[in-house]
């Protein structure tokens, strides 16, 4: 069946007075097609712009109702959302849902043959001339429209449920430590998503976090939705014009195919420090090989799962707001500047707006929200940016033998977020394309603690 734009997956519908609706805990999902039209820039300008649709990008989410306000958690198949955008989307759903911006989290799964978006960024960039290059800004509104439209609509269809499952599978052979170390504790090289480097295959897997964790709603003896979290970058080649959602996205439609009536959302992790660089050459015949071990992990944890009953009493929504330290906070009118220099080239003027954006928004008091879902005994963190895997493992340390997933790539204004040795050992993540500073880790580590802390 022939796809259009913005196709919603759920019939249009009046929107239900959620106070006036059936009590109970209840869910409904969404789907909508989010993919660009040809000639649209892809990777914030940095590849080739669009010229073939191989698969669609989809945004897919769900509702929690009954708990309070609504609760969403959404993710799409984009490469990034970042200070306005990502405080735009997440305000357009809360207002069509009828709850707050801070109790709805939206996430990239970050692939690169895909628009992103960051309206501050373009605001600027347009005023220099260079507007339509890094993104489409009438496009990132419609799509924020549509998604909100979606969950909207998708209330009417809402179901009751009665227990959740938790369960995880192990994936071999995808993910690797990007940050190969030397015998000096130094980055001796980067093992990129392709990597041709002739170590990078015989280099030890590193840090990396191999097991997919999967979240499933029930009723009673029906599952409605699943989420599922997985850290890596989720590209095997990219960078051609050709839009897809990567293998990444070949796992998921393998699972929609295994379970069908099932929505399964899937979640990228804490993985800009992790790639499939061991892994993977590059070549497209390994696209549908990755595809499967990441699928297969996903079936693992479908069938491991361990299910029980589930009330309003047992969700919680916590919320923390953060300031990252910045890592140039005087460096905002040099970076004007640099903008401001038509004879550079168009990749140097947008990475320089990128970071007067994200300077700018600091010193106006701008807050980036981290949030918490429990259910249960379990608890999902959302977190920003190109995190490092070592932050997800310190969450799940915090309660060894708990559940605990993570969903990172939220909003993409800070760049990579490093630990702090990270930025004494070099590399191309704790470079210029990280714009805070290593204090960073404090600040986070301190308010994961706050948001998995024990409910008094």
């Amino acid at each position: 069946m022939k796809r259009r734009l913005f196709t919603q997956s759920l019939l249009a519908a009046p929107l239900l007075n959620l106070h006036a609706a059936e009590g109970g805990l209840r869910i409904a999902t969404f789907e909508v097609d989010v993919t660009p039209p040809l000639e649209s820039p892809l990777c914030h300008g940095n590849v080739m712009p669009v010229i073939q649709i191989v698969t669609p990008l989809l945004a897919r989410g769900i509702v929690i109702l009954g708990s309070g306000q609504p609760i969403v958690l959404c993710a799409l198949d984009w490469v990034a959302l970042a200070n306005a955008s990502h405080v735009l989307i997440r305000e357009t759903i809360a207002k069509a849902v009828g709850t707050t911006s801070d109790r709805v989290a939206v996430h990239t799964v970050h692939q690169h043959d895909a628009p992103g978006s960051d309206l501050d960024t373009e605001r600027l960039l347009t005023e220099h001339g260079l507007g339509g290059r890094f993104s489409n800004a009438q496009l990132d509104q419609r799509v924020f429209e549509a998604i909100a439209d979606a969950a909207r609509n998708c209330l009417t269809q809402a179901e009751s449920i009665t227990q959740v499952g938790f369960g995880s599978g192990k994936i071999e052979k995808v993910a690797s430590n990007r940050r190969v170390l030397g015998p000096d504790g130094k980055v001796s090289f980067t093992r990129m998503s392709a990597s041709k480097h002739p170590q990078a295959a015989t280099a030890p897997e590193g840090v990396i976090d191999p097991l997919l964790r999967m979240v499933t709603f029930w009723q009673g003896e029906r599952p409605l939705a699943a989420l599922s979290y997985y850290a890596t970058h989720p590209m095997s080649y990219y960078g051609k014009g050709g839009v897809n959602w990567d293998f990444i996205g070949g796992a998921r439609a393998l699972m929609d195919k295994a379970a069908p009536g099932v929505r399964f959302i899937h979640f990228n992790g804490a993985g800009g420090n992790i790639t499939a660089g061991k892994y993977n050459d590059g070549s497209p015949e390994n696209r549908p090989v990755l595809a499967e071990r990441v699928f297969a992990g996903m079936k693992a944890a479908w069938e491991s799962q361990k299910k029980q009953i589930i009330t309003a009493a047992d969700i919680e929504w916590r919320i923390e707001p953060v300031a990252l330290p910045l890592r140039n906070p005087e460096a905002a009118g040099a970076l004007l500047k640099t903008l401001a220099d038509s004879s550079l080239p168009f990749a140097k003027r947008a990475f320089a707006t990128r970071e007067a954006v994200f300077i700018q928004r600091a010193r106006e008091g701008v807050k980036i929200p981290l949030t918490c879902l429990r259910l249960g005994g379990a608890r999902i963190l959302h977190m920003p940016a190109e995190l490092f895997i070592e932050y997800q493992i310190a969450a799940q340390q915090t309660s060894p033998g708990d559940f605990i997933a993570m969903a990172a790539y939220g909003d993409n204004a800070p760049g990579y977020i490093g630990t702090r040795i990270s930025y004494t050992q070099g590399g191309y993540e704790v470079g210029p394309v990280s714009r805070v500073s290593p204090d960073v880790e404090d600040v986070l580590h301190s308010a994961m603690r706050a948001l998995l802390a024990t409910p008094a």
